[in-house]
């Protein structure tokens, strides 16, 4: 797949916009070497946009991501953090 600029586009921008994470900006270098010294793009260049496959990398929540506390914890939270419940 490939992509043309407009003036201003960065990698980060394009790899946010195509490829949903700036952080896979990476890909787009290594797919566009010969721009790699490009900071910001002018309007009309054509970039290679690299197939990106992603994957969960978790089944299951962690358990201290578990909404459901018990009523211990519940009271643990509250002493720890100041918060009463209001009568």
């Amino acid at each position: 797949m490939t992509y043309i600029t407009v003036s201003g586009d960065t990698f980060d921008k394009i790899a946010l916009e195509q490829l949903g994470s700036e952080y896979l900006f990476p890909l787009l270098l290594e797919a566009n070497q010969h721009y790699r010294d490009v900071l910001i793009f002018s309007s009309g260049i054509e970039i290679t946009i690299p197939e990106v496959e992603l994957e969960d990398e978790y089944e299951e929540r962690p358990e201290w991501l578990e909404e459901d506390l018990d009523e211990e914890d519940e009271t643990a939270e509250e002493e720890a953090f100041g918060f009463e419940e209001e009568s």
